[in-house]
């Protein structure tokens, strides 16, 4: 073992960089790439530091047993760390795993979603102002994800036909949604000040945007056009940590989850509220006015109506809308 306890060995290193090739080669997201990366390196360190190459099922195993026995994680995160080992012994090492007989597999609970009322709703966006009560109002006006916002282009936006593209969803999918009537006005003025911006970076050398996949190579001014600016811009400028090159990226993250969760104290809900129950609402409300589930499907890029389902048991019909006896006992 050579440096101290935190630097991987020279194998180690080369192993990861084939795992970051092999994941770039096909295209998968940088978030993903950070995840894998993680749980390759606590499956080596789990297993003294053994190449993975020198093992296989019964110490893949091992390690995702642990992880449900000694550290309860959830069942998300054992998947997390299962598809990471997978990938890695079949799309690195070719070497694919047997199926897992032995694993203890964190079983996933049905919880129902938080959703919050058509009131809560206009409280929460009240409480909030500018770039971030824009996401928010996007968020619950098209069911996007966080990630989905975040990442949107300007060229994404459909003003004529009141629609957004979905690019690169959850899945590598592509899906229209709404775009919401009453932000058009909002957003359009969002849109010039982000094109200021956009030309204020240009004038100083910054102009360009980082692109999906190999599209730069491929069209070399796309990178400095207005259409795949993103709609949300960070405030300043970053080194993209893949090629050193200094842009601007779009906003991180926490900017929006920081203040939804402001905006739920502001607002006095008491449920526990995220970016993401903003979607859940969306779902709820249009079913509740009647929408096809269907419908409601393809709006949240469901592969399965099943998913979709889950928001019918929220719902005030069917046998929840049964009167309680007690309501009656009091007539």
């Amino acid at each position: 073992m050579d440096g101290n306890a935190n630097t991987p060995p020279p194998k180690e290193r080369r192993l990861l960089e084939r795992v970051r090739n092999a994941i770039r080669r096909l295209h998968y997201s940088r978030r993903t790439e950070e995840t894998y990366i993680h749980w390759i390196k606590r499956f080596i360190y789990f297993s003294d530091r053994r190449h993975p190459g020198e093992m296989g099922a019964a110490e893949v195993t091992a390690f995702l047993n642990y992880l449900a026995r000694e550290r309860s994680v959830a069942a998300a995160t054992q998947n997390q760390a299962l598809s990471a080992l997978l990938f890695m012994y079949k799309e690195v090492l070719a070497e694919p795993l047997p199926w897992l007989d032995e694993l203890d597999r964190v079983k996933k609970p049905a919880r129902m979603p938080t959703v919050l009322t058509a009131g809560e709703v206009r409280r929460l966006l009240a409480a909030m102002s500018g770039t971030k009560w824009l996401m928010a109002s996007l968020l619950y006006g098209g069911g996007l994800r966080l990630r989905e916002c975040l990442k949107l282009r300007v060229k994404d936006l459909d003003f004529e036909y009141r629609q957004i593209l979905v690019r690169d969803g959850k899945g590598a999918k592509d899906r229209v949604t709404m775009l919401p009537e009453s932000l058009i006005d909002s957003l359009k003025g969002h849109l010039e000040r982000v094109r200021r911006l956009h030309e204020r970076d240009t004038a100083r050398g910054y102009g360009d945007v980082e692109l999906p996949d190999a599209l730069a190579r491929k069209y070399p001014r796309a990178p400095y056009e207005w259409g795949w600016k993103f709609v949300f811009p960070s405030h300043k400028l970053s080194t993209d940590p893949a090629t050193g090159v200094i842009r601007r990226h779009h906003v991180y993250e926490n900017f929006l989850i920081r203040g939804v969760k402001d905006a739920v104290r502001a607002a006095g809900i008491v449920k526990h509220v995220s970016c993401h129950t903003l979607r859940h609402s969306f779902a709820t409300h249009l079913l509740e006015s009647g929408y096809d589930i269907r419908t409601v499907q393809e709006l949240l890029g469901h592969a399965d109506v099943s998913t979709t389902m889950i928001y019918t048991h929220v719902l005030n019909k069917g046998g929840r809308g049964v009167v309680s006896p007690l309501d009656h006992a009091g007539a």
